[in-house]
């Protein structure tokens, strides 16, 4: 097991060390995401994301300037970005001095910026609709109070003058679309709106040019403008779905420092890391491809990993995979593998595969416009035929065909989803849990299942001292004040157990992976694995404090459980749902959690395909299951679930693959996002039956010819208005304060039932 960390490590080095340890990237990441602006200099761009105010840019540039090397330091607000332009020979510590001021600051990806070209173009052309559609709706208020005849035509002419060169621009969304299906021989939703609207707009400016009476440019534009607001929350509950294999990317180092065989170094970029060779693994860095220590020892973080709860010592011989990260002293591996065919590689490629399965599910709306499209195009066509045959008058045949597709047009189909996700994901806000995908509310009703991970999600991933009453409060005083020197995960929780004073110690020494070794009053004090610190081959289990030799104490930690845990699971188990654990840790620790909180199913040391092999297994069987985990391991299988939650103390990776983050400590997100996804499935339910009744009701009449195109948008309108005011029928969360307390809500699913 591992123990506590020796030395009073200090944040950063000093600039003379050619380092930043555990505040910044290494200096040859550095080097390679810096660019040679001439003059000898390099310029450096860096993320701030707690940039707000002119107070933080005076800070920051003064700061940066001041540092020996630095010729210019600027920040952009907008941007949130710091641009540094310097000529050492090595860069100056610019994290370290971010970090000092109270900055946590990162190297600037590009990516990162990068915006949704999608998302602007239809919020530009929602602008675009929604300022034409109140303009040219002004005008017709004028033509209805009783206009004459060459005002009228006046106010027709305007409205053209607004309206076309917002439609075709704001127009284009659904044009597109509905081009490139029929192009392939196909119809969707936006073929009979496109239809609509062109016929609409055409028809107006032919009784326009001709002077007659009625012109529908209001009703095409206000149409547009209706239909763009569904289709903007539409794009933005798809688009915040996942950023999963975007971050997975981002955690891979950048490069690597690699030994040649004439003993130089090179800085090669991960991409060029070949099987062989042997890399330099500074504390504080991440393993960039698999390897195979060859020379030293240190202690590796593999939460992320495998969700091994304690860091595991590392020596010569010892297999290291590419995300794992390196605590506390130098290590030089042997390659095994390429970035291509690394852990990581392979994390992502299990994730792809995952989120491409669930990008074939369709939603409600979708599967019912495969049906709907070819019925409202019929219903046009049949109701122009009609008309025609009956009359023989073209203007009022296409008149009526006009009012018939936009009687029928969508609109509230459109809305019917993305309007009671929008709610159900306030709703879920107010409660502590933030909604990455809309669709996931729909699964989560029908989940029957929900398998936990162990380490940071039953529990919080903190260690505590669990055997505090069985040490002397004089000898926990002594390794408190050792561990107060320490990064380790155990040194915090003694060092969070401190009490009585601290010995005047004379010195205090490293050992990577072993231990602290202090001397005080003439003793020499070991703080760290069991069998070093006796001195004891045979001894290696545990935590141990010994002075010259003699055991004073022995250490017992254990990870805290998450508030409510096991209320929440017996909960969900007393309502039918059936509730496993699959941990990467020990089996030991997984089944201590297991019985606290009364889970009888539970594997243990399980790899992240492994993961999402189990959850296969279980979709097999038929089961529908809710996939609640927090690390980098848990990856794969959040993609994979039929839906998926994750605190917000989860690894970048774990939360962009969640369909569900949950901001408090408490266990009881889960039932209650499982109340809200029953009730938004039947608001949503209500929404279509409220849609389609509208169109069973409204279609005759626009048949029959008693109704306008104008009046058949303003109907189209007020059927939208419907299902929205429906969509905020959903009741805030039962329970939602006491859930800020950490209780239990008393809502659960009733398919739970």
């Amino acid at each position: 097991m591992s123990c506590c960390l020796p030395g009073n490590l200090p944040a950063a080095r000093s600039p003379e060390a050619g380092q930043e340890w555990l505040v910044g990237p290494a200096q040859q990441e550095i080097l390679l995401a810096s660019h040679s602006v001439g003059e000898g200099l390099q310029q450096t761009e860096i993320s701030v994301p707690t940039i707000h105010c002119g107070g933080c840019i005076r800070t920051i540039e003064q700061g940066l300037g001041g540092l020996p090397g630095v010729v210019r330091a600027r920040v952009n607000l907008s941007t949130r970005r710091v641009t540094v332009q310097w000529q050492e020979a090595v860069p100056p510590p610019l994290f370290t001095t971010l970090d000092r001021l109270g900055y946590p600051a990162h190297l600037h990806d590009p990516v990162e910026n990068e915006k949704d070209p999608v998302l602007t173009q239809l919020l530009r052309a929602l602008a675009i609709s929604g300022f034409a559609a109140g303009n040219v709706m002004l005008f017709s208020m004028s033509i209805w109070a009783g206009a004459d005849p060459a005002s009228r035509d006046l106010f027709h002419w305007l409205s053209a003058l607004v309206s076309l060169p917002a439609a075709a621009y704001s127009g284009q969304v659904f044009f597109r679309s509905a081009w490139h299906a029929l192009r392939r021989g196909q119809t969707n939703m936006d073929v009979p709106i496109s239809i609509g609207v062109l016929l609409a707009f055409g028809m107006s400016m032919y009784d326009t040019v001709t002077h007659g009476e009625y012109a529908y440019f209001d009703a095409a534009i206000s149409l547009l403008f209706f239909l763009l607001i569904g289709r903007v929350l539409d794009h933005m509950m798809r688009e915040r779905a996942r950023q999963a294999v975007k971050g997975l990317q981002r955690m891979a180092a950048r490069g690597a420092v690699v030994r040649r065989s004439d003993g130089s170094h090179d800085y090669l970029p991960v991409s060029e890391l070949q099987p062989g060779m042997q890399i330099i693994l500074a504390a504080g860095e991440r393993v960039p491809v698999d390897g195979r220590v060859i020379s030293g020892v240190s202690d590796i973080d593999c939460a992320l990993v495998n969700g091994e709860s304690l860091p595991q010592a590392a020596g010569i011989g010892t297999e290291l995979q590419a995300g794992t990260l390196n605590l506390t002293a130098p290590l030089t591996m042997q390659a095994t593998a390429t970035v291509q065919s690394s852990f990581l590689a392979e994390m992502l490629r299990l994730m792809e595969a995952a989120e491409s399965g669930r990008a074939g599910y369709r939603r409600i709306a979708d599967r019912a416009a495969q049906l709907y499209a070819p019925v409202v195009h019929i219903a046009a066509f049949v109701s122009f035929v009609g008309w025609m045959l009956a009359m023989g008058d073209v203007h009022r045949a296409l008149t009526i065909a006009v009012a018939v597709l936009i009687i029928t047009c969508p609109c509230a189909l459109a809305l019917a989803v993305p309007m009671v996700q929008v709610v159900a994901a306030r709703r879920l806000f107010e409660a502590g849990i933030m909604v990455k995908d809309g669709a996931a509310l729909e699964r989560l009703a029908q989940i029957d299942t929900v398998v936990f991970d162990k380490t940071g999600t039953l529990t919080l991933g903190q260690l505590m001292l669990s055997n505090r009453a069985e040490i002397d409060p004089q000898h926990l005083a002594i390794a408190a004040a050792m561990a107060v020197h320490s990064r380790h995960p155990q040194s915090r929780a003694l060092s969070a157990a401190a009490i009585g004073t601290a010995l005047p110690f004379a010195r205090i020494e490293e050992h990577p992976g072993l231990g602290l070794e202090a001397e005080a009053l003439g003793s020499v004090y070991r703080l760290g694995r069991a069998g070093w610190a006796l001195g004891s081959e045979g001894e290696t289990v545990g935590t141990a404090l010994v002075k010259d030799g003699a055991l004073l104490a022995t250490f017992r930690f254990d990870d805290r459980l998450r508030p409510d845990a096991r209320h929440v699971v017996t909960q969900l188990l007393q309502h039918g749902l059936h509730v496993e654990i699959l941990s990467g840790d020990r089996p030991e620790a997984v089944a201590a959690i297991a019985r606290q909180v009364g889970v009888a199913d539970y594997q243990t040391a399980m790899l992240p395909g492994g993961k999402a092999a189990r959850l296969a297994a279980l979709a097999a069987e038929g089961r529908k299951v809710l996939m609640v985990g927090d690390g980098l391991n848990d990856a794969p299988a959040l993609a994979a679930a039929h839906a998926s939650m994750a605190p917000a103390t989860a690894a970048d990776i774990g939360r962009n693959a969640a369909d569900f983050v949950f901001l408090r400590d408490s266990l009881a997100a889960v039932p209650q996002a499982m109340d809200v996804a029953r009730q938004a499935g039947k608001l949503i339910r209500q929404n279509f039956v409220l849609s389609l009744g509208y169109n069973a009701v409204a279609l005759p009449f626009a048949i029959a010819g008693y109704i306008t195109p104008l009046i058949a948008a303003l109907v189209m309108s007020s059927s939208s208005m419907i299902v929205v005011g429906n969509a905020l029928r959903l009741t805030p969360l039962r329970g939602v304060r006491t859930a800020r307390k950490d209780n239990l809500p008393n809502a659960l699913p009733e398919g739970a039932e």
